[in-house]
């Protein structure tokens, strides 16, 4: 279901719910220690665009700047359990900002190298053609990942973006969330776009809390949900 800022005041934030609202709105009002693993892909601060005739989808909200980010990683921190752990994309463009917040507030144990198979569009004659994001893995203090161990380099082919301008492939999602959580855990995404977090996390038998500030991407979020019948 996809609530309001007004309905998380009056109820409280509940667990596999969509919040249409600014997360730190949400987040402000979350309870202390209350979810296992944040994972989210925020906006990088560089104002995104793809750079493709016709392209059709709006630009991300707030992306144009950082000021948000010490606070978000604060209430990140506040929410999450002392057993749980983070998990942050962002771009080689203001890696240095990510890092040093996050810092602040966890321990750093990894940037993971999403491998994205191939390289986008972008500046063509310039530069390299970028074929990775990162992603800051931290938590409060050291936990024991699930499986094997992995390597740092993770190979998943792009979505293609169907959905969202930065979506990112749910079997990536999916392999973090079960690297870092168990089933019946509750995983937040502050920043849920399409919802590729609370789709994977459904399958996988955890439990999300979603928020997103813009009402078109939550409308496909839910509708990504249903449509696969988990919501």
């Amino acid at each position: 279901m996809i609530k309001s800022l007004e309905d998380a005041k009056k109820e409280g934030v509940l667990e596999n719910n969509i919040y249409n609202a600014d997360c730190l709105d949400i987040m402000r009002l979350m309870k202390d220690k209350c979810v296992d693993l944040v994972l989210t892909d925020p906006p990088y601060g560089m104002e995104y665009s793809r750079h493709i005739k016709n392209w059709k989808q709006e630009k991300i909200e707030n992306d144009n700047n950082l000021e948000w980010l010490p606070e978000y990683l604060e209430q990140a921190k506040r929410v999450l359990k002392d057993s749980g752990s983070i998990y942050t994309f962002c771009s080689y463009h203001n890696i240095d900002k990510f890092k040093n917040e996050i810092e602040k507030n966890f321990g750093l144990r990894n940037i993971l190298i999403w491998d994205k198979g191939g390289a986008g569009m972008g500046d063509l004659e310039t530069t390299y053609g970028c074929v990775y994001e990162m992603c800051i893995y931290a938590n409060k203090s050291p936990q024991k990942l699930n499986g094997k161990r992995d390597s740092d380099i993770l190979k998943f082919r792009r979505s293609g973006n169907p959905n969202h301008p930065t979506e990112k492939p749910q079997a990536l999602i999916a392999f973090l969330i079960n690297k870092s959580s168990n089933p019946e855990a509750i995983i937040l995404d502050p920043f849920l776009g399409s919802g590729t977090t609370a789709v994977a996390a459904k399958h996988l038998g955890r439990n999300f809390i979603g928020i997103e500030i813009s009402e078109k991407y939550c409308e496909i979020a839910r509708g990504r949900l249903r449509q696969e019948l988990l919501f």
